[in-house]
């Protein structure tokens, strides 16, 4: 059976914005710590845990390296901090804040796989900080910020994992962000909530629902400190109401290893200038409570669905931005039944990945046409890799062993040819050249010559991505 300690998880690359929402966290609810284990001391053997509340320190100790992996160290020491606060008492929330370039997909599954109740998956994030982010291919090793001596990650693609993966985005308050900021960061999650940091919600879906099951029992237990209110009402903010979803009756004052395979890097960079929503939305009648949440502690215990949340990553059925521009960002959406010529495909890589900050999709390969191919691209680097055979490719027996989500999300684009194979790329952008990148896309397919010699003679085609697929 889960704990009853509610786990929100808060990470992000922006330090500086990381560590506002983890204080904003501690101040808003009385009774929540802080759980952070500082990976930078992984050279000197150990990585430091610390945990601390409102008013500063109150525990300190090491975690020896997990064969020479300081990430290694952190997965097999979290789950017993946390369970050791659980079993101790008097803790209202376990704010777990991820080191830099820790993912939170990992953390939320390991914490969930160990009994725990995680309640929200939360990504700090400053506006301005964005494309820059985005647009930088250094090794994280070269910035100090490899979690293991086998981190092959960059800062772009792992910046782009952290984004994408919560539900909610903890923005700080950024003067020189700008309107193509904010814009950039609204089409690359456009269905992250999104949270300023010491104020009230804007932006984004409205969707706090009743929170996780032990919700209402957690926050009568907040009247024992003294929790401010009157009987009878969570105050809410008039904005998290929207009709046809369950929310809290409110007032108007009221969660990737290490190694990353299979990636090319590019000189050039990037430019200069989903599946189901993983947080659970309950059908109960809401209860009354006394207590006022601010909106982001109200983000760190909205639920969260491990399950939900690791589908929506998964190329096959994640739910990708949809077509957009606004204030100088595009995205462009490309869907084609066709597949590509590997040779041209190749020839045309670096010109692909670099027209874009961001590009990510599923794609479909000539001389490999019964598998899935993921396509994942930041900071002039892209990551290549099998996601597993189509659909399409699937005698009917095993479709019994696919995931309902996945069965789903290929009925909606099934097609009475191909079934599910086919190009969807997304790509976003300040300054896209959606034409441009358009017509070097559709070179790259088949020509109707080619297509129409069929699959056996595809397969014979020269073999340009083995190598970077590992086959």
């Amino acid at each position: 059976m889960p704990s009853a300690l509610p786990v929100v998880i808060v990470g992000g690359l922006h330090a500086d914005a990381r560590k506002a929402a983890v204080a904003q966290l501690l101040a808003d609810v009385p009774g929540s710590v802080v759980l952070h284990h500082d990976l930078a001391t992984a050279t000197a053997g150990t990585v430091v845990r610390t945990i601390r509340d409102a008013t500063g320190i109150v525990d300190a100790g090491e975690a020896p390296l997990v064969n020479d992996c300081a990430c290694c160290a952190l997965r097999e020491d979290l789950v017993p901090e946390l369970r050791r606060l659980a079993d101790a008492g008097g803790t209202r929330l376990a704010v777990v804040e991820l080191w830099d370039s820790v993912e939170p997909k990992a953390m939320a599954e390991v914490v969930t796989a160990g009994g725990l109740t995680v309640t929200g998956v939360i990504t700090a994030v400053d506006p301005a900080l964005i494309l820059p982010y985005l647009g930088n291919g250094d090794d994280l090793a070269e910035r100090g910020l490899a979690a293991a001596t086998t981190d092959q990650r960059t800062v772009a693609d792992t910046f782009a994992r952290q984004l994408e993966y919560a539900p909610v985005l903890a923005v700080a308050p950024s003067p020189e962000a700008d309107e193509e900021d904010r814009e950039l960061l609204a089409q690359l999650h456009p269905t992250a909530r999104q949270v300023p940091i010491g104020q009230g919600e804007v932006g984004g879906p409205n969707a706090l629902g009743e929170g996780w099951p032990g919700m209402a029992d957690w926050l009568d237990s907040l009247g024992d400190l003294g929790m401010p209110g009157t009987p009878g009402a969570l105050r809410v903010p008039d904005s998290l109401g929207e009709p046809g979803v369950p929310t809290l009756p409110g007032g108007s004052d009221s969660p990737n290893t290490p190694n990353t395979p299979n990636t090319l890097g590019f000189a050039g960079g990037g430019p200069v200038g989903s599946g189901r929503d993983p947080r659970p939305h309950s059908n109960q009648q809401p209860h009354s409570h006394p207590h006022r949440l601010s909106p982001l502690a109200q983000a760190a215990l909205v639920g969260f669905d491990v399950e939900a949340a690791d589908a929506a990553q998964h190329p096959a059925c994640a739910l990708l931005p949809a077509e957009a521009d606004a204030h100088g960002v595009s995205t462009l959406v490309w869907h084609r039944r066709r597949p590509f010529h590997p040779e041209r495909l190749y020839e045309a890589l670096e010109d692909i990945t670099c027209a874009a900050a961001r590009s990510r999709g599923r794609f479909w390969l000539a001389d490999h046409p019964d598998t899935l191919l993921h396509w994942d691209a930041a900071g002039g680097a892209l990551c290549v890799e099998s996601a597993g055979p189509w659909l399409a490719s699937l005698p009917d027996a095993a479709w019994d062993m696919v995931p309902p989500v996945r069965r789903a999300a290929a009925a909606m684009d099934w097609h009475p040819e191909h079934g599910d194979c086919c190009q969807h790329l997304v790509f976003t952008s300040p300054g896209l050249d959606r034409d441009g990148l358009e017509r070097l896309l559709e070179s790259c397919l088949l020509t109707d010559a080619e297509y129409a010699a069929g699959r056996a003679a595809w397969k014979r085609l020269p073999p340009a991505f083995d190598t970077l697929l590992e086959v």
